[in-house]
This record gives C-alpha cells, structure tokens and sequence, in this order.
C-alpha cells in the first residue's frame, strides 16, 4: 500500500495509486449549504488535503472522484473559477512578507483575467478579479484559504505585528462581504480561531464548522476508516512487532488516537502519525517531532500557567472558543493547536473537560516541557525517566532519589521566578512521565500521601517538605499511617523523606526507610 505521507494534493494521491480515506460525502455536504465554512484543526491534520480535494471538485474534475462518495452524488460536475490562496509555507518574521504573498497571488490571478492593477491596496484588487471571473465565465467563484492565521500565529509573542497583520488580512477578508453576489461558496482553514471575529468581522455570514458534529470526521482517520481502509497495514504493524492483531490495535489507539473535536464525536487518530507508524513499521512519535511548540511554552510561562492542571483542564465553552485572550489563558491555543483535546462534557454547567489525546502528545509535550523547569541538561525527559523505571522496578530507591537530587543539583535555571513553583512543576512531569506507576497526592483515611509509586513488587511513599528536615517528612508517614494499607500485601515498602530548598533551589537532603 502506498502512504500519502506529506503529500497534500489530491489529483496526485489520486493518479498516483495512493491510499486515500474518502471524506468527499462531507465535502458534497459543505457546498449544498453554499455560503462562507471555517474549520479549526491541528497542524497535519489534512487541512491542506481537504483544501486541494475541494478545489478539484469545483474544477469538474470528475474522473478524479471515480470510486468515491461524492460520484454518485453530484449530477453536473460545473467547472467555477477558483481562487486558492495558501498562506502556509512562509516565515512572516517581517511586516511587507504578507504583502509580498498577496500580490503574487494577485497578479496571477490578474494574467487569468485579464485585469489591469491600478491599486496598491490587496482588498481593491481581490474584488476586481472577483467580479471580473464572474463576469467573464458567468458563474461565481469559488474562494479556497489555507492557514488563514500562519501571519498571526508566527507572531503570537509579538502583538505589535501581529496586530499588522491582522489588520492586513481583515482588509483583504472583508472583500468576500463585498463582492458575495458574485461568489458561490468559500471555506478558509486554520489551526486557531485566532481573531476569528476581528479578521473576519465584516464576513457576518461566516459557519463555523469545527465543533460542528456533521463535520467531526472531515479531517483525520476514524476508528471506522482504520479497519475499512487499513486491515493490511495493521497486520504487517502487529507482525513487524510481535503483536497480535488486536494488540496492534490497542497500541494505535494508545499512541494516536484520542482527539475529539465537539461533544459526543468520534475519536480520531492523527493521520499523519498513523501513515508514518505504517509506512516505517515502527511506533514512533511523528507529529510532535514535525513542530516545536516553543511559542506554546512561552505563552504558559508568561501566563504564570499551572502546569499540573494540564492532564486534568476544565474550562467553559465561550472561553474554549476565545484564542484571542492567549495573552491572561493559553488553554484555547493549547486546545486548537492540538496538545489538549476534549475529554467530557458537562452539559448541566457548559462546560468541558479536556486533557493529553494520547501517548504521542502526551510524552511529546511534557518530555519538551521539563527542559523548562528543571536546570539539567544532560537527558532528555525520557531519557531520565527510563532510568528512574528501572530503578523504582529493581527497588533502588537510593538510585531514583540521586537521579531526583541530580535533577536540581544546578542552580542555573532557565526560567527564572518561583523556585517552589518550578520544583512543583518539574516533579509533576516527571511523575506524569513515569505514567500508571504513579499517583499524586493519594488520598487516605487519615491524610494524602504527596507521591505514591507502586510496582509489581515494591511500594514507594514519598513526603516532600519546604525548607525541614528529612525526618519530620518520615514522621508524618509514621504519624499519618500512610504505610498500613501496604504491610500486608506482600511488597516491600520504602518510605522517602524528602526537603526541598527554597534558598537553594533543589532537593537538599532525603532519607529512606525500608
């Protein structure tokens, strides 16, 4: 089977003899509404696909969909003029960059028509090449927009110029009010909703289609499309892994399946991961590695974002919707971006919980994260992970607390502020790391164990304190009882002191007790 991996055009997968997952049913769906479509999805997501596929069903290229939903139903397969704009693809690092974008757009689309430029102003010339295709094939047009947002989301840290261009796009956005008499359908794609309402504020006639249930599964591989489309490829996975048909399975839904994109919708797995885990046989995390969410980080940190909250976030619908507050709550980008995805909802408050959609994420995220509040340098989070499993499932409890001591043995930090703060933090990644082995703040009959670590065989209770002594941290385990529901299990049980400097910024002496 041959994979589309990166390939966004669709007459290529197409004649190509490449695995396509048919999402033209929607797409029909779409333009019987007619009007302007928005759709919000995570980068690599098939935005771009999707965008490609529209434009060859409003060419009338029927002999592309032969096979395909849309086939048996669309009846007269009209050729409209098209303009496509793809705003990806550009580092707009300078305010004239967008500028320099839309008017090589323009003028080629000015050499189609046959239309002379008198105006330096982007929006003027839109709506003369508009009006002027309309005029000349008598049909409206149709208007395609990849990444509308890429402008605005390379300056996210910079709101000066991102206010440029926003400005710039809303000027040459609102031309679509403007000249709707002579156009069909329009649909514009981003990974945000980033100033959906500023950019597009003329455009009152705008659907938003990326909570929308009908369209939950335009973009990415549902449960559905993995066994319709890829049986083969699972087999060869499990095989190449040593795993049976429906472990195979269960390990792709482990690793990329997850993201809910409206209350009540399917999982979807990411297609980009899941053609890559195919093509290379091997289970790898591929979409965090296509992208480094550093402008997300920062975002959290100037935020003063808890990070602990990242695996449990409640927040309400209108806020989940608003990007453009990314400055006070970096949840909506978090969401939209794809690093968060919706795991419940709660309809009596409107109000929904999400969380990681999967390993991939998951691990991609905290394993960059930990660089941020931890001063070493010499692992990845991964990496000091490993080495902690393996002494928690040998009962080294001396070796995990050295390796938690080395942690913070620098005083170097990256990020300077809360020292607390950042050794809470940092413990939380770890910990949410090490993944089912542990559980924070435990609670029992008579108090919460601060970090238990539970194997097959040997049972940790670790007390942190602030600026003590190691032993009143193993005083209060005594005290507390924290170790009675363990002593007769079987398992050997460690009891861990630990303090953590305030001054010092670091883990500043530990005990254990078997």
């Amino acid at each position: 089977m041959r994979y589309p991996i990166g390939i966004q055009d669709f007459e290529k997968i197409r004649k190509g003899g490449y695995v396509y997952v048919d999402k033209t049913e929607q797409i029909y769906k779409m333009a019987e509404t007619g009007g302007y479509c928005f759709l919000s999805r995570p980068r690599r997501f098939g935005k771009s696909l999707l965008v490609s596929t529209m434009e060859a069903f409003f060419s009338g290229r029927k002999e592309l969909f032969d096979g395909l939903a849309i086939a048996e139903l669309e009846k007269d397969w009209v050729q409209y003029p098209i303009f496509r704009l793809d705003l990806s693809g550009k580092a707009y690092d300078k305010e004239d960059i967008l500028m320099s974008v839309l008017d090589d757009a323009l003028m080629k689309w000015e050499e189609e028509y046959g239309v002379v430029n008198r105006s330096n102003v982007p929006g003027l010339r839109f709506g003369n090449v508009i009006q002027a295709a309309c005029t000349q094939t008598g049909r409206p047009v149709v208007i395609l927009i990849d990444e509308y947002d890429k402008p605005i989301i390379d300056n996210l840290l910079n709101e000066e110029a991102a206010d440029t261009f926003r400005k710039q796009l809303q000027g040459f956005y609102s031309v679509m009010k403007e000249k709707d008499a002579y156009i069909k359908f329009g649909f514009l794609t981003g990974v945000t909703k980033m100033a959906k309402l500023s950019v597009f504020s003329g455009l009152n006639n705008l659907k938003d289609i990326s909570m929308d249930i009908r369209y939950a599964d335009i973009c990415g591989i549902s449960e559905v499309d993995l066994k319709k489309y890829f049986g083969e490829s699972v087999k060869e996975l499990a095989k190449a892994n040593d795993l049976s048909g429906q472990e195979c399975y269960e390990r792709l839904a482990q690793m990329y399946d997850g993201y809910h994109f409206c209350e009540n919708a399917p999982g979807m797995y990411n297609p980009f991961s899941l053609l890559n885990a195919f093509d290379s046989l091997k289970f790898n995390d591929y979409w965090f590695e296509t992208g480094t969410p550093s402008f997300l980080v920062q975002v959290m940190k100037d935020t003063d974002y808890d990070v602990t909250r990242l695996s449990d976030e409640e927040i309400d619908a209108p806020s989940l919707m608003d990007v453009d507050t990314v400055y006070h709550n970096p949840i909506p980008l978090l969401y939209q971006s794809g690093y968060l995805t919706i795991k419940g909802y709660d309809k009596e408050f409107g109000s929904y919980h999400l969380g990681f959609p999967n390993r991939e994420v998951k691990h991609g995220f905290l394993n960059y994260l930990v660089r941020y509040y931890t001063p070493s340098r010499t692992a990845s989070g991964m990496m000091l992970v490993s080495k902690m499993l393996r002494d928690i499932r040998s009962g080294n409890a001396e070796g995990f607390m050295q390796r938690l001591e080395a942690l913070f043995a620098k005083t170097s930090y990256q990020i300077q502020g809360d020292s607390e703060k950042d050794f809470q933090y940092a413990m939380y990644i770890i910990l949410e790391l090490m993944g089912e082995y542990v559980e924070v703040e435990k609670a029992t009959s008579n108090g919460r164990i601060d970090v238990l670590i539970q194997t097959n065989q040997y049972v940790y209770i670790i007390e942190l304190k602030r600026d003590q002594n190691p032993d009143d941290a193993l005083d209060q385990i005594d005290q507390k009882g924290y170790d009675w529901p363990f002593q007769a299990d079987g398992r050997k049980v460690f009891k861990i002191g630990a303090n953590f400097s305030t001054q010092n910024r670091r883990l500043e002496g530990w005990k254990v007790e078997k």
